[in-house]
């Protein structure tokens, strides 16, 4: 008997886990980033439903239609390595 599982796994598990004053938690392929405020501020004003409303394009770029952003997911894990800040 095979037990190797058919198919592709089509159920994606990424979604914002938590939201507060400071920011936004966010899994992704069963990882978890932060997304401050202070260095996204274009989320600072966005309401839940824009916040939570987002594709992943790629396996490492994030994009959220609504507010016109997109993040990259090694700019979250390795913030120190992308010094150049987002300006309005």
């Amino acid at each position: 008997m095979n037990l190797e599982p058919h198919g592709v796994n089509t159920l994606i598990n990424n979604c914002v886990t938590n939201i507060c004053s400071f920011g936004f938690w966010i899994l992704i392929d069963e990882k978890e980033y932060f997304v401050p405020f202070s260095d996204y501020p274009v989320f600072k004003k966005a309401n839940i439903e824009q916040i939570t409303n987002f594709r992943q394009l790629s396996p490492n770029q994030l994009h959220w239609q609504s507010l016109d952003c997109d993040i990259e997911l090694s700019a979250l894990e390795f913030p120190h390595q992308f010094p150049l800040m987002y300006q309005p």
